[in-house]
């Protein structure tokens, strides 16, 4: 990943450290918060680029009762792309991860991420309001997943 002086405007905003931490961290609070137990890391580092890349966040359904399964047969540009998308973002997310850790938006404990970060307040709106809207969803969903492993492969997520 280029350093922040050389990345293009868009590029340097949408990776940004602070960003990435709060989207995460809204991620982990809500899968906490409808599943009872944190969310397992490595899906830290993959569900924000959902809400991160605008297209996909676009396409995300309106509804969790949606399955990924069935979203992602309905996605098939978006999905054949998602691989190589979180592949180039992990450096991105990791200095995410890290910010978070150090400004108490996130704490990892046991391979698992536990979000700290207070849901957006209500009538508040803006891009930023939309990323949050979004992660909170993307987080309901992915509970909705038996297995990590299982949402990583309709993904097209490999190790």
């Amino acid at each position: 990943m280029p350093s922040r002086p050389v990345r293009p405007q868009a590029v340097a905003v949408y990776h940004n450290a602070a960003l990435i931490a709060a989207v995460q961290a809204t991620i982990a609070r809500r899968y906490e918060a409808d599943r009872g137990e944190p969310m397992v890391w490595p899906l830290a580092t993959v569900l924000p680029v959902l809400v991160l890349h605008r297209s996909t966040r676009l396409a995300l359904p309106r509804s969790a009762k949606t399955h990924l399964a069935t979203w992602t047969a309905r996605n098939p540009v978006l999905c054949a792309g998602f691989g190589p998308r979180v592949s180039a973002m992990l450096p991105a997310m990791r200095e995410g991860l890290r910010f978070g850790m150090r400004h108490r938006l996130l704490r990892i404990e046991a391979g698992a991420v536990r979000g700290l970060i207070k849901p957006p307040r209500r009538g508040s709106e803006g891009e930023l309001h939309d990323l949050l809207k979004a992660a909170a969803f993307v987080g309901h969903w992915a509970h909705t997943v038996d297995r990590p492993s299982t949402l990583l492969a309709l993904l097209g997520v490999r190790p």
